[in-house]
């Protein structure tokens, strides 16, 4: 059936009425928005959406298409970050039939289809975004017409989302080539990876509870990654083991933030509704300095219970969370947000910078 309606049912009873665009299954999941003005095929792809229902507030999706999602070098997606869609569904304002760009290979739809993902059109997305603004994140489904089918979403914090998209076996970049890097796999999206092998360091990327204790390493990097923090208490025994055993640099980003945080002894608790944007506005502590960032997150660490040692690094502008941990001795410091951020910006690649040049 062309252009099938589709209802979106919250959990607290909201019904909202749209299209189908992507393939036609029913769905559930938390349903979060992300304000970012382009780059949905990289949000789709990247694993820390795993579980949720992707709402956009930018009005037009899909006017330049999809680019190939060819491997290259490595192995590794060469436009993507990672290897298919993770995101239950994509919900969108207005969808272009007509796509145009020098990079594209597919329409948004196909992509969907071809992916069995759920895409819906029509919908008043940024007053959907003022309803989980209001409310906080949302559970919510998928009906669609006709369809007596229908799945209940599961408690989003109880499932180790982390353990779903981690790798399960252990994978080298750039055997040999200098300086050795332990990756933790918590959900890593392909640009990190990326980033680190073309400032010419080896990657020994490990599954999310492998105990990399035993590997000969130069530095330890903990990624990004879906679902609760407080389901990867293996990785912060292991982190914690690390931070034992020696000085070794370590670096944290987004869900590799709040392990960190955790492994150091500090909380975590859960955002109203996160933040997913492109233009999150961060502070460097104890400077002026202030950065614009992407981000991609539903918790973050408690600066407050932090132990003596540690202090934040960064800090969100709009809200004053947290946004970066440092020790204030040892080579160990995160940050909340994408310094590698695909598909921008890059203002904090330095960030990269900094850490090989403690290995």
């Amino acid at each position: 059936m062309e252009n099938r309606e589709v209802t979106l049912v919250l959990e607290d009873g909201t019904e909202m009425h749209g299209i189908s665009f992507g393939y036609e299954k029913p769905v559930a999941g938390e349903v979060v928005f992300n304000t970012a003005m382009t780059g949905y095929p990289e949000s789709l792809t990247d694993p820390s959406y795993a579980g949720q229902l992707m709402v956009l507030t930018y009005p037009l999706v899909g006017n330049y298409g999809v680019p190939s999602c060819e491997t290259g070098e490595n192995g590794l997606s060469v436009f993507m970050e990672s290897g298919r869609i993770h995101a239950e569904a994509i919900i969108v304002s207005d969808y272009s039939d007509v796509y145009s760009h020098w990079n594209a290979k597919e329409s948004l739809a196909a992509w969907l289809k071809r992916e069995k993902v759920p895409g819906v059109t029509g919908i008043d997305t940024r007053r959907l975004t003022q309803v989980l603004r209001e409310h906080g994140v949302m559970k919510g489904r998928l009906v669609f017409e006709g369809c007596e089918d229908a799945v209940v979403a599961e408690d989003y914090g109880s499932v180790n989302y982390v353990q779903r998209v981690s790798c399960s076996e252990v994978v080298r970049y750039n055997a040999g080539a200098g300086k050795r890097v332990v990756l933790v796999d918590c959900g890593v999206k392909t640009n990190i990876i990326r980033c680190l092998l073309k400032r010419g360091v080896e990657v020994i990327r490990v599954p999310w509870d492998y105990d990399f204790n035993g590997i000969d390493y130069d530095g330890l990097f903990i990624s990004n990654g879906p679902g609760d923090p407080n389901n990867c208490e293996v990785t912060v025994r292991n982190i914690r083991r690390a931070m034992v055993k020696g000085g070794k640099p370590i670096f944290g980003i987004c869900m590799g933030n709040q392990l960190l945080a955790k492994a150091a002894g500090a909380k975590v608790y859960k955002l109203k509704y996160g933040h997913r944007s492109h233009n999150q506005p961060v502070r460097k502590v104890g400077t002026s300095k202030c950065f614009i960032t992407s981000q991609n997150h539903g918790y973050a660490v408690d600066s407050a219970t932090l132990p003596e040692g540690w202090t934040p690094l960064f800090e969100n502008m709009n809200d004053g969370s947290n946004e970066g941990i440092k020790h204030v001795e040892k080579p160990w410091f995160s940050a909340q947000f994408h310094p590698e951020a695909c598909s921008g910006p890059t203002d904090t690649e330095f960030l990269f910078d900094d850490f090989v040049a403690l290995l």
